[in-house]
């Protein structure tokens, strides 16, 4: 039984996925806080030091806590005693059948590392892969944990991620810019886990974005809002953001029609992606709509991610929009609504 404290430490640092709980199967609730909580850690690192050294030995440290968790041997901290529990509780709910991904949490500590110092995205694909390696990397963990291995809800959960970690780099733009902002904002996760104590303000664009839309890094950090060109690179990437839902949500009309998804999944075969082909190869619908149905509360991350992208609408793609960095009170009875009609 995972302690009430864990319920409240997300409810705290991470609202959305504490309130998105609710539709995660009650037998995954303890890995679903594992990763969750895994997470938080590792966003919560930039803000914790003050060098990049100071940093580095941190992700390192939570590289060991991750190999002694899945050793069975987890060190005397909280959240890698809870990781330790949740794949032991998989292991027994499993009959040692199914088990999360080590390598996945390793490549969520790389991905979270990488881009730690604030350093720009290269590029719009470079920020998407980015996404792929935390956001949507979240939601294959969470997947596995129900567990469930499906090509078909991975592709899904992969367009939803990126968009959710697009929008989380967005979310987190005016704290990066401006991180003395940063301590009068409770939650840890909208931050997207850029921040340093006593660190100048990066603007966390993409760099070819930039570029196009006539953006420069020292007009943001002078004049906020009123940079040059801002809005319009905001607007680039916030698209990209909803091309990614509208995609899953096409994929989710074309699998309800019987019909393929539409497109292959690029990352079919790379570590993690290897699934085992069916024998019954003639109740291949009838086998996705069951694997959509069972993986379908795993997937209201769109919801919220959405919601914020309508909100960023409402205000003209002002990322500096106070409105913006308001708890959204909807977001439960959009995600019911959404969950009931297995829609988004």
């Amino acid at each position: 039984m995972v302690g009430y404290s864990w319920f409240l430490y997300l409810r705290k640092y991470d609202g959305p996925s504490y309130t998105l709980l609710a539709f995660i199967p009650p037998a995954s609730h303890s890995a679903y806080l594992a990763i969750y909580a895994f997470n938080l850690e590792l966003v919560r690192i930039p803000d914790t030091v003050s060098t990049a050294a100071a940093a580095a030995m941190r992700y390192q440290f939570w590289r060991d806590n991750v190999t002694s968790a899945f050793a069975g041997t987890p060190q005397k901290q909280p959240v890698s005693v809870l990781l330790a529990h949740a794949l032991a509780d998989l292991d027994a709910r499993t009959n040692g059948t199914s088990k999360l991904s080590k390598n996945w949490f390793l490549r969520l500590i790389s991905a979270r590392e990488q881009y730690s110092d604030g350093r720009p995205y290269p590029s719009l694909e470079a920020l998407e892969k980015y996404a792929e390696n935390t956001y949507s990397t979240l939601l294959y963990l969470t997947l596995q944990s129900l567990p469930l291995a499906s090509m078909t809800v991975d592709h899904i959960a992969s367009h939803v991620g990126k968009a959710s970690g697009i929008v989380a780099v967005l979310r987190g733009l005016p704290l990066v810019a401006f991180p003395s902002a940063a301590s009068h904002h409770r939650n840890t996760a909208a931050s997207g886990g850029f921040l340093q104590k006593g660190k100048q303000g990066t603007v966390m664009l993409p760099l070819d974005v930039m570029a196009r839309t006539g953006v420069r890094e020292e007009d943001v950090l002078r004049h906020g809002p009123k940079a040059k060109g801002l809005r319009d690179a905001v607007f680039e990437v916030a698209t990209r953001a909803s091309d990614h839902l509208i995609t899953a949500r096409e994929m989710l009309k074309n699998l309800r029609k019987g019909q393929d998804v539409g497109h292959a999944f690029e990352h079919e075969g790379e570590e993690g992606h290897d699934y085992i082909a069916p024998s019954d190869v003639a109740g291949k619908e009838k086998r996705q709509q069951d694997e959509l149905e069972r993986a379908f509360g795993v997937l209201m991350p769109s919801v919220a991610t959405q919601l914020w992208l309508d909100k960023l609408q409402k205000y003209d793609f002002d990322i500096f929009s106070e409105g913006l960095r308001r708890r959204d009170w909807k977001l439960p009875f959009k995600a019911y609504f959404a969950y009931r009609a297995r829609t988004f």
